[in-house]
């Protein structure tokens, strides 16, 4: 899956790809379930080659699933792979299940974590990840105006 895309580095900060567009097939109810993964870890030794991330999170949804465990097989696949200092993994998503039948609730969605090494034993790095993860993208042209956004073009 990751095609020898491993590189070894000299860097042990926090790694996050975030807002990876999933969909996949509840395989208790057979109907879709959708949203975002946010993925994250800090590198020991080695890193994964950014693109494989989505790639991965792509493997995984495309089977028969339940959201517990995509996200915990990501988690553990990151884990086994280049054994990080850490690995956190969220996802939230609007399962169809949930909006079409039974409850009819169109406005919820179904929120998992898994925190695995620094993310779950140390307070100060899980909550980092989690604002991190709130964040909007401050790139000119991809969100609104924004001081970051303004700074990076000269603009006062």
């Amino acid at each position: 899956m990751l095609n020898n895309a491993l590189f070894t580095v000299d860097y042990s900060e926090m790694v996050i790809v975030k807002d990876i567009d999933f969909y996949s097939l509840c395989e208790h109810h057979l109907l879709p379930f959708f949203g975002k993964c946010h993925v994250a870890y800090i590198p020991s030794t080695k890193v994964i080659g950014l693109s494989k991330i989505p790639r991965m999170v792509d493997v995984f949804a495309r089977r028969l699933q339940v959201q517990e465990r995509l996200t915990n097989q990501i988690a553990d696949t990151i884990r086994d792979k280049i054994a990080p200092l850490g690995v956190a993994v969220v996802i939230e998503a609007t399962h169809l299940c949930m909006s079409m039948r039974g409850v009819q609730k169109q406005n919820s969605f179904a929120v998992t974590s898994a925190m695995l090494g620094a993310f779950r034993n140390n307070t100060r790095t899980r909550m980092e990840f989690l604002e991190l993860i709130k964040l909007r993208s401050v790139v000119p042209g991809l969100s609104g105006s924004s001081a970051a956004a303004e700074a990076c073009t000269g603009d006062e």
